[in-house]
């Protein structure tokens, strides 16, 4: 009992360590060809979004805002799949509920 114990200490510390390297990534996704580029944190903050100039002049409000839209969630889902992939080489792939 008291290895199984220590055993998720371990672990917890491990998360807690990813958790930390990841938060302090920046991932980033583009739409529209690179039109526009977001920037997440891996805790999920957007930290910078981009459009480029000549998509403005344009003036498609409603292109723009799918393709703003569209660059935030990639850049999210990358962030996601990223502590999904740094946690599994802690739980050794078990599916705990409330991670990742």
């Amino acid at each position: 009992m008291m290895d199984m114990m220590r055993q998720a200490r371990e672990m917890q510390k491990k998360m807690g360590q990813i958790q930390k390297k990841v938060a302090a990534m920046e991932i980033t996704a583009s739409a529209g060809g690179g039109m526009v580029t977001a920037v997440v944190s891996g805790d999920l903050e957007l930290k910078s979004l981009k459009i480029e100039p000549n998509l403005i002049a344009e003036g498609d409000v409603s292109m723009i805002e799918d393709l703003v839209l569209s660059a935030v969630n990639a850049a999210f889902k990358k962030a996601q799949d990223t502590m999904a992939e740094e946690m599994k080489a802690v739980t050794g792939g078990m599916k705990i509920p409330g991670l990742f």
